[in-house]
């Protein structure tokens, strides 16, 4: 563009010298303040006639006179209230059930004593030597025990005497040089009666206490048998004779260096504890 031009030139051709107009950004460029007027107007000309139709609008709607009416209200009328009653105490809870009774029975430990009164004292062994054990004292001869004299056998000249080891086999010694006893000793006695031992109901709520003394033969095998009772009291004695029936196999009595039958006292205490 030649510099006489430049000062009465437009903008836009100064911007666009050289180049290609018919691109379309110098046609929108030139044509900017045209299409803002023309919105312009256009908007403004929208909004102007939306105001009126609201006018109009406004205008045709007719208030309802009924809405306008003034009514009276009238207040209910309000009851007092009534005291509420307080609600009633909840019931006492029930008492527990009682406990179960459990079944008892009276059990009174036994005491076992080795004292023995003196008028139940067995005999000693040195007044059981003449005479027969028996259930009962009864006077009369005294068993000596001789030996028989040695047997001539006649026409053979031999002497031949008693044969005393086969009698004694059968023969139950009263007197022996050790007495038989219950395996252990007299501590293992105390412990078998603290456990078989029972002491009977019915002694025990009649009071009943005592000594029962029990005779029996020990054989050279250590078997018990032939159990009786000399004294006690009669609601004792069948427990005694049980408990001694149950001792099994005692230490068999020795005599001459061998075991042998024997003879054997043994006294039982029942004693109720004192209170």
């Amino acid at each position: 563009m030649e510099s006489s031009t430049i000062l009465t030139a437009d903008v836009l051709d100064i911007i666009f010298e050289g180049r290609n107009k018919d691109y379309g950004a110098y046609d929108l460029r030139r044509s900017y303040n045209r299409r803002l007027k023309v919105s312009i107007t256009v908007m403004l000309s929208v909004i102007c006639m939306l105001s009126l139709g609201f006018v109009f609008a406004g205008k045709r709607k007719k208030v309802d006179p009924a809405l306008l009416a003034m009514k009276d209200i009238e207040l209910a009328a309000v009851k007092p209230e009534q005291p509420v009653e307080p609600p009633l105490p909840p019931p006492p809870p029930k008492p527990p059930a009682p406990p179960v009774q459990v079944q008892m029975r009276q059990f009174t430990t036994i005491k076992i004593v080795q004292e023995v009164k003196p008028e139940e004292m067995p005999p000693e062994t040195k007044e059981l030597e003449d005479v027969t054990i028996g259930k009962m004292n009864k006077d009369g001869v005294k068993d000596d025990g001789i030996v028989a004299p040695p047997i001539d056998v006649a026409g053979t000249g031999v002497i031949e005497g008693p044969k005393k080891e086969e009698e004694d086999k059968d023969h139950i010694f009263v007197s022996v040089q050790i007495e038989s006893e219950f395996p252990g000793g007299p501590a293992a006695w105390q412990r078998f009666l603290h456990k078989n031992l029972n002491y009977p109901q019915e002694a025990q709520d009649n009071g009943i206490q005592g000594y029962v003394t029990v005779q029996f033969i020990v054989d050279e095998f250590g078997n018990v048998s032939n159990v009786v009772v000399l004294s006690g009291p009669e609601e004792l004695r069948a427990e005694a004779i049980r408990v001694i029936k149950k001792s099994g196999k005692w230490t068999p009595a020795v005599q001459n260096g061998r075991n042998v039958k024997s003879y054997k006292k043994q006294p039982l205490g029942f004693k109720l504890n004192d209170e």
